[in-house]
């Protein structure tokens, strides 16, 4: 076996920095493997649990309550929440996202089940897309208040209010989920009042404004080839929402959405794109863009107590609350 001259390492066969390195025998050193136990936060007072959702895959969720469930016998909003990682890393029990679910759930007063869904380069793409719409699918079967867990049964859940949120490459999966929702017959059961996306992972073969010059254009281009390597390369429609056969934007099926971006992020101007695409659809005051200044990527997982990170969990709690203009 091909050995590197500098350590006992097999040789490199993909150097996917900073996530993930598959060496050429197979075995992959991934960053975002932590992991913290559900249970009792005493900072947020919010309660979770882990639950399977598909046996036969293994995909799983964490789901969170607040102490206060309801006030004046008003239900609750349940979120659906879609964490980030490119596909390859992170999960609901990473501590960042942990800690994050915990702070909106305290802060909004709402439900939340966090999908754990397959990643590449084990479970090649489109299974975390598969797993995300069978998420969906297994929400919506406790709309009538006999599904498998308990908690989404009581009668706390507001399935007339279902948001579906996700960042990076989870708020992509949000965007296949609401445009495949129509004719699948889930919006008989379940009524999506609103979609987040936080900083979405979309791309495309030719740039779009500053991508142009950006340096990181490139490790962007290197991420998506390895998490699905498809002969449409960057113009795949898992990740380019304007591709042939990829659902139109004009298939989303929600009242309200929320697109949020970060100055600094490479991806600022794929949300941008989509925003202005998709406010061409709706009526005045059904979509909103807001634009985080001076933060990159994701910023609100890895430093949450800055104002920056406690505005956006504003924005989110506000969308929540029919109140998505401050």
């Amino acid at each position: 076996m091909a050995m590197d001259s500098s350590s006992t390492k097999p040789a490199i066969a993909h150097d996917i920095s900073p996530y993930l390195i598959e060496y050429l025998d197979g075995t992959i050193e991934r960053q975002g493997t932590e992991r913290v136990p559900p249970g009792f936060d005493p900072r947020t007072r919010v309660t979770s649990k882990d639950i399977v959702i598909t046996p036969e895959t293994g995909v799983s969720a964490r789901i969170y309550r607040p102490t206060v469930t309801s006030t004046a016998n008003k239900k609750l909003p349940l979120v659906l929440y879609l964490h980030g990682g490119a596909f390859v890393i992170a999960s609901p029990a990473l501590p960042y996202y942990h800690n994050f679910c915990n702070s909106l759930v305290g802060s909004t007063n709402a439900v939340l089940v966090s999908v754990d869904y397959r990643r590449a380069p084990e479970h090649p793409l489109p299974a975390a897309f598969d797993d995300t719409w069978a998420a969906i699918q297994w929400v919506a079967a406790h709309a009538a208040g006999d599904g498998p867990e308990g908690w989404l049964n009581e009668e706390v859940v507001d399935y007339n209010r279902l948001f579906l949120a996700g960042d990076s490459a989870g708020a992509t999966m949000v965007h296949h989920i609401t445009s495949q929702i129509g004719g699948s017959g889930l919006d008989k059961r379940v009524s999506i009042e609103g979609i987040i996306l936080i900083h979405p992972y979309f791309w495309g073969r030719d740039p779009v404004g500053s991508e142009s010059t950006d340096p990181r254009r490139e490790m962007v281009d290197r991420w998506w080839l390895y998490v699905c390597p498809s002969d449409k390369g960057c113009d795949d429609p898992l990740i380019n929402p304007f591709a042939d056969g990829c659902p139109g934007v004009d298939q989303v099926i929600c009242e309200r959405m929320l697109v949020l971006v970060a100055d600094n992020d490479v991806l600022k101007d794929r949300g941008r794109l989509y925003y202005d695409a998709i406010s061409k659809k709706r009526e005045k005051g059904k979509v909103e863009f807001y634009v985080t200044q001076g933060k990159d990527h994701v910023f609100h997982i890895f430093d949450p107590g800055c104002d920056e990170a406690i505005e956006l969990r504003r924005k989110l709690g506000g969308i929540q609350n029919r109140n998505i203009y401050y």
